[in-house]
């Protein structure tokens, strides 16, 4: 079992005899465990009597927010922001009257950030422990995905700018990335934000729960808020920037067909004066026979198709600086 205790402003590693000090002390305390094995698993099951299903939950991970209600506890999934910067961190919560317990895999900034601060007066007191760990843990969770939308936000408005410059198929690429990233953030956030518009309304009892409490839930409910607005925007900003991305190569595309065609459109009738007197004709051979004939008509009329042509097409305005 890998994991540390909490109490009194003191953490320790966990172990099964400390354990069941704590419980039998009726002191309340926070266990922080590093994933379910075999050991934490029995300890669940056996010490702090979880139902079984809730167990098997917090062995499997890949799960969406959620909160179920329980006899003697309550289930809470939450996902915080990746700590690489792409998809979330979860976090499982099973919440009692004397003790709290998170389940996670890897490090998790968060909870080290709350678990260094352990006997400092940042919790909320006016209302039960369990609610101010929980509220510290979940507000430093949920607040972790505001510097990853922040970092979003600039990554959008360089590709943007280099999307009206130069697009790229690497700039493609990045775009489908960065959707891909958003989509697995909104998939969490959305879910969260309805799960914790039913706590504070109090669909869904949380033990040691009080109208202060609510207060603070309240607090988290709002960030999520902002983060889903902010999720929805860049989402939108996105598909702009992909419109973009296609209609400035295709804008391109339009030009560089628009070019070969009026250079297709000058040797036109260059190539049919040239197929005309290349014909083996013995009138042609013996009439158009001086150096004359041959610069007026060989030379000159070609000349002339071209640069009547060139006029033309200015004159239509398809040549120039607003040609494109």
């Amino acid at each position: 079992m890998q994991g540390t205790l909490t109490r009194d402003g003191t953490t320790v590693t966990a172990t099964r005899n400390l354990i069941d000090q704590s419980l039998s002390s009726g002191t309340f305390f926070w266990l922080d465990l590093d994933g379910v094995d075999s050991e934490a698993h029995d300890v669940l099951l056996t010490t702090f009597h979880v139902h079984h299903l809730a167990v098997d939950d917090a062995q499997n991970f890949g799960q969406r927010p959620k909160i179920e209600d329980y006899d003697n506890f309550t289930y809470l999934v939450v996902h915080g922001a990746g700590l690489d910067g792409k998809g979330t961190l979860e976090v499982h919560f099973i919440i009692a009257e004397h003790f709290v317990i998170t389940v996670h895999r890897g490090s998790c900034p968060a909870l080290d950030s709350v678990r260094a601060r352990a006997g400092r007066p940042s919790a909320p007191k006016l209302v039960a422990p369990q609610i101010a760990l929980l509220y510290l843990l979940i507000d430093l969770l949920v607040d972790s995905f505001f510097p990853f939308l922040d970092a979003f936000d600039n990554q959008i408005d360089e590709l943007e700018d280099a999307i009206l410059v130069n697009p790229t198929n690497q700039q493609l690429g990045t775009l489908f990335d960065l959707k891909r990233n958003l989509i697995s953030v909104r998939k969490v956030v959305t879910p969260q934000r309805d799960m914790f518009a039913g706590i504070i309304s109090g669909v869904t009892p949380i033990p040691g729960m009080t109208d202060e409490g609510q207060r603070y839930l309240r607090d988290i409910y709002d960030h999520l808020i902002r983060i889903s607005d902010l999720v929805d925007s860049y989402r939108d900003l996105l598909s702009g920037a992909l419109d973009t991305h296609l209609s400035t190569v295709s804008n391109r595309l339009n030009v560089v067909m628009k070019q070969l065609t009026i250079i297709a459109t000058i040797f036109l009738p260059l190539t049919f004066v040239t197929g005309f007197f290349g014909q083996n004709f013995a009138w042609l051979v013996t009439r158009i026979n001086t150096g004359w004939a041959f610069v007026i008509f060989a030379i000159g009329l070609e000349v002339a198709c071209a640069l009547g042509l060139a006029v033309y097409f200015r004159k239509k305005g398809w040549l120039g600086a607003d040609s494109g």
